[in-house]
């Protein structure tokens, strides 16, 4: 036979698109248009619907950048088309490919009942079935003119990403606004071609199967009148009855698709925009629901469901319904799918709190899943959260964009550093925003790689991003595949039923030990400076207000207050999203944010301040109290605690040096800053071991250029270490002292940027402070802070959630040299046998560590560098534009006790409070340094009850006792949501009125103490 193949399959293309899916809808008529533009923010429903309609037709502009408008359409159906299926076809000017990221809109019944969203895979909206004659039609569209920030030509600076310099100049032009009769015949041969020829085009040329499905297809074109596809389809779909009939190998690989619509709570749009795109999507899915009996949908992020709750009352309602129905899935337990880089244990922590709460209280459902398609790396603290919060599996897809090295599993056990093993897949169809198409679900069976052992994986199939979830489509091409030869198997399943049988499936898989680092979006522990800071205020600030106002209600009786610490966490949250946080959001979003944290921070210095008040005592009382919130001592201040210290040490000198510069000193160290305002030396004095390398100088600013091949906010490329430029030039140097501290103050200027620092000693204290300060206007440029150590080690520790991990220093591997720059939350520490130094920054994340062999004496320079600013264009022009502080701390002879310590301290300031008090006693204490208490509030059911989550901080056994002031009748472990714990649990009794403790390296412990009496 002659090969004909490529002339059957181009047939193929060219009859589908030009004769057949026009053919869906034969006969139309338009409809009539009228507008009304909300003025500016969305308005309400009522006010919407009641607004007067100027006309606007087809071909007409609309839409200001992030405007409302209002669109009417009307109609009637036409007496011949009585009996048929009558569909209005609503095309806002939406480009096909671009669903989520442009235009949408909401469709209303007239008495405001929302019916379905409009996107661009989604332009319908059904009237009836079967249709009468004469009816009347009229239906009411929210639409949204979400302006296109990423285009096919993405990473261009826009202004377009904040409404107050976006303009108003017309984004879209109205395209087809049609009353039509929709023939489900041709749309089900549609679909049947599509499904067949994607499939087709993934088999063997030489496969038999293809061949069989090639002249299947040849069949049905033959069938098809292309004068009459509506009177011949029927006969065409007959052709391809028994392909479609065949059933699948019984080694076939098995998908369990999953409705889903991943849609990020901010990113090309603001927060206030994601509330209409979630009610959208869950208005099309449930009424997808309604039509599609095996259809299941799962939805995340309980921040959205409790949205649609607030704003769209009657949308809900169908969302709980199908929740109640087990088809509408609750997934994934957090507040918001989250960053995990970078909030703290806490934050973290409480992401699962108040998402797996919200659940439970809401609908009576509890997640046993982590759900984090679409987060950049996941860190190796995560594990035991996720399993202290009652759950043991984890799914994400993220890892799949890795630019380096290939993930070696799909599914597998994720060991993180405490020991704890979660089950954890990657869909290997390698996108959550499948959609059915025949080279997604051949790709999901060729990429898993754990075949052999286990042939099942699972498929998060819609629209997602800017969402719009599973289209009708989809769910007609899942069914075609349910059980077709050539192709893997596609159900429907929730995530907790994949989860499990996979679990059942695979007896003994493998094991990935440590963090899963994202080989991709590594700046993104850098972009958007203050939004980073204001992330970490929050989270310092709650855990003082929750201390504070915890130790005043149990001492004082003080109200404690529920309410607002539950709001205030919950906007915390919102804002660690994965966009938000990384910094990847639009600039309109880093704006709210700013100001939002602002706002949060008043509210919890109110908090903070009043409970400390009632703790002093009478302000006319004339002591002075100094408040410790850090989990360990400072001097004669108690962890938690608060007592009147002495005046302040003395002994700290600062003396001009001939050649320039000046040396520090202060009993424990001695640091000489030269003439460029940059440290030569730093000795602590005990060793005498100097702490930088030879020939080198620390605190040395460096600027690199940085314009990655893409995703700028995301991304930063290796090349980017090719160019740097010191900042050694200095405009001003100056020095201090007044016994308790000597400083000296280094002034500079580069590019269109000034910068100021303060190097300073403080009495009794073994750490160099650095404060800098950068007035940053520049653009596509990364600033840098190095510390070159003369220090040899193969590994560093960074701080990560109720713990550290270890990276290495060198680039042995691939997998070595792609940690190019990493994560760190308040310290890194570095650590030959018998001595340290330890580097700990007050609110940055990002840093790399590299190291060299010196030529001159052969010793190791092992180089830490925190990275301060950015200035990538897009998606915000203006990232990082303006003033910065940030503080560091060098902490030479550290050992990792002291690391986690002066992390926690220079975070933690300390509070001087007037009153009548001489001490406040802690409400507990830790009698050992490795067991550092996270955090201390009353139980969220408001018994009374105290709440202390521990954990062991130095990587190694510890045994101690936690002590109250107040007398204890028991301690019981819990899990995170304050139940008691029905799992394992390290050794924990109440022994003569303390609670004894046995701990292993990393775990952490949840305590519900009850007090006596």
């Amino acid at each position: 036979m002659h090969d004909d193949r490529t002339l059957v399959e181009s047939r193929l293309k060219r009859v589908l698109a030009e004769r057949i899916r026009p053919a869906v809808y034969p006969e139309s008529v338009p409809l009539e248009v009228g507008v009304w533009t909300a003025p500016g923010e969305p308005v309400p429903v009522a006010e919407g619907l009641a607004a007067p309609r100027s006309p606007i037709a087809v071909g007409d502009a609309w839409g200001a950048p992030w405007g409302t408008s209002w669109i009417t359409v009307t109609g009637t159906v036409p007496q011949a088309w009585a009996g048929r299926t009558v569909e209005a076809l609503i095309d806002l000017g939406f480009d096909a490919n671009m669903p989520g990221f442009q235009c949408e809109g909401l469709v209303y019944r007239p008495d405001g009942t929302p019916v379905k969203g409009l996107n661009p895979q989604n332009q319908w909206v059904r009237i009836a079935a079967p249709a009468v004659g004469g009816e009347p039609v009229l239906l009411h569209v929210e639409a949204a003119s979400n302006p296109v920030i990423m285009d096919y030509r993405p990473f261009l600076p826009t202004e377009l990403g904040d409404k107050e310099t976006a303009g108003d100049r017309p984004q879209y032009r109205l395209a087809r606004m049609d009353l039509a009769v929709f023939d489900e015949t041709v749309w089900q041969l549609v679909l049947d071609l599509e499904v067949l020829g994607e499939l087709m085009a993934e088999l063997p040329v030489d496969g038999a199967r293809r061949w069989e499905l090639l002249r299947a297809i040849e069949r049905a074109l033959d069938a098809v009148d292309l004068q009459d596809v509506n009177g011949t389809a029927a006969a065409a779909r007959s052709e391809l009855t028994a392909v479609l009939a065949a059933p699948a190998v019984p080694s076939a690989h098995r998908i369990s698709a999953i409705g889903h619509a991943h849609i990020d709570s901010a990113w090309l749009w603001p927060l206030r925009e994601t509330v209409r795109k979630v009610a959208r999507t869950t208005a099309n899915m449930t009424a997808l629901l309604e039509d599609e009996p095996d259809f299941l949908y799962t939805m995340s992020q309980a921040q959205q469901f409790a949205w649609i709750k607030e704003h769209r009352p009657e949308v809900y309602a169908r969302v709980r319904k199908a929740v109640a129905e087990g088809r509408f899935v609750p997934a994934g337990g957090m507040w918001v799918e989250s960053d995990t880089n970078m909030p703290s244990s806490e934050a973290m922590a409480r992401q699962f709190v108040y998402g797996k709460r919200f659940f439970l209280d809401e609908f009576g459902v509890e997640n046993h899943e982590a759900w984090l398609p679409d987060t950049f790396g996941f860190t190796g603290g995560l594990p035991q959260i996720i399993r202290n919060a009652g759950s043991k599996w984890l799914l994400t897809q993220k890892i799949s964009w890795s630019q380096v090295n290939t993930f070696p599993h799909h599914t597998f056990l994720w060991e993180g550093i405490d020991g704890t093993r979660i089950f954890t897949h990657f869909p290997p169809v390698d996108t959550y925003n499948c959609s059915m198409k025949g080279s997604e679900i051949a790709h999901a069976a060729r990429n898993f790689k754990d075949k052999g052992v286990a042939g099942h994986s699972l498929a998060p199939t819609g629209w997602g991003d800017g969402g719009g979830g599973t289209t009708r489509e989809m769910v007609a091409k899942a069914a075609r595949l349910r059980d077709l030869e050539g192709s893997a198997t596609v159900r429907w399943e929730k995530p907790a039923e994949f989860f499990a049988r996979a679990e059942a499936e695979y007896q003994d898989p493998p094991v990935w030990v440590g963090e899963l680092y994202l080989e991709l979006h590594r700046a993104t522990l850098t972009s958007q400076a203050k939004t980073k800071q204001g992330n970490r205020r929050s989270e310092n600030l709650l855990r003082e207000a929750e201390l504070w106002c915890a130790t005043a209600a149990l001492r004082t009786g003080a109200a404690y207050p529920y309410e607002q610490l539950d709001r205030i966490w919950k906007t915390v949250l919102l804002h660690q999203f994965h966009d938000i946080l990384p910094g990847s959001s639009i600039a309109w979003v880093h704006r709210e944010a700013e100001a939002t944290y602002a706002a949060l921070a008043g509210e919890l210095e109110g908090l903070i301040g009043a409970a400390q008040r009632a703790l002093a005592g009478d302000a006319g009382g004339g002591r002075e109290l100094v408040f410790n919130a850090a989990p360990h001592p400072r001097s004669t201040v108690p962890a938690g605690g608060a007592a009147v210290v002495a005046a302040p040490a003395e002994g700290c000198t600062v003396a001009e040096r001939p050649e320039g510069g000046y040396l520090l000193r202060n009993g424990l160290l001695e640091v000489v800053v030269d003439a460029d305002g940059l440290v030569a030396s730093v000795v602590e004095l005990a060793s005498g071991r100097e702490t930088v390398s030879p020939g080198s100088r620390a605190n040395l600013l460096q600027l690199h250029p940085d314009f990655p091949n893409m995703w700028d906010a995301w991304d930063v490329d290796r090349f980017y270490r090719n160019t740097v430029t010191d900042l050694t030039g200095v405009d001003a140097l100056t020095a201090a002292a007044d016994g308790g501290r000597a400083s000296v103050r280094i002034e500079r200027s580069f590019g269109s940027s000034t910068v100021v620092q303060t190097l300073t000693l403080h009495a009794g204290e073994q750490r160099l402070d650095v404060d800098t300060e950068v007035d940053w206007h520049e653009t596509e440029k990364f600033l840098k802070l190095a510390f070159p150590l003369d220090i040899h080690t193969e590994r560093y520790a960074a701080e990560t959630q109720f713990g550290h991990l270890h990276r290495p220093t060198h680039t042995n591997t691939s997998w070595d040299a792609a940690k190019f720059e990493a994560c760190n939350h308040r310290f890194v520490h570095l650590e030959e046998p018998g001595w340290g130094v330890a580097l700990v920054t007050a609110s940055t994340y990002g840093h790399d560590v590299t190291r060299t062999v010196r030529d001159t004496d052969g010793g190791t320079t092992t180089t830490v560098r925190c990275s301060l600013l950015r200035a990538p264009r897009f998606p915000d022009p203006k990232t990082d534009q303006g003033l910065h502080r940030f503080r560091h701390a060098l902490v030479p002879g550290a050992a990792i006790g002291d690391a986690v310590r002066e992390g926690y301290r220079i975070g933690l300031p300390e509070r001087r409070v007037t009153g009548t008090a001489e001490r406040v006693a802690p409400l507990v204490e830790p009698d050992h340094d490795a067991l550092v208490v996270s955090a201390v509030k009353l139980a969220d059911d408001r018994s009374g009850d105290l709440i202390v989550r521990v954990y062991e901080a130095s990587g190694g056994r510890t045994r101690g006792r936690l002590t109250t002031s107040f007398p204890l009748a028991d301690a019981v472990p819990c899990d995170l949501l304050e139940r008691p714990w029905d799992g394992t649990r390290g050794d924990v009794a109440v022994e003569d009125g303390a609670v004894r403790l046995a701990l292993r390296p990393f775990e952490l412990v949840t305590l519900r103490l009850r007090a006596a009496g």
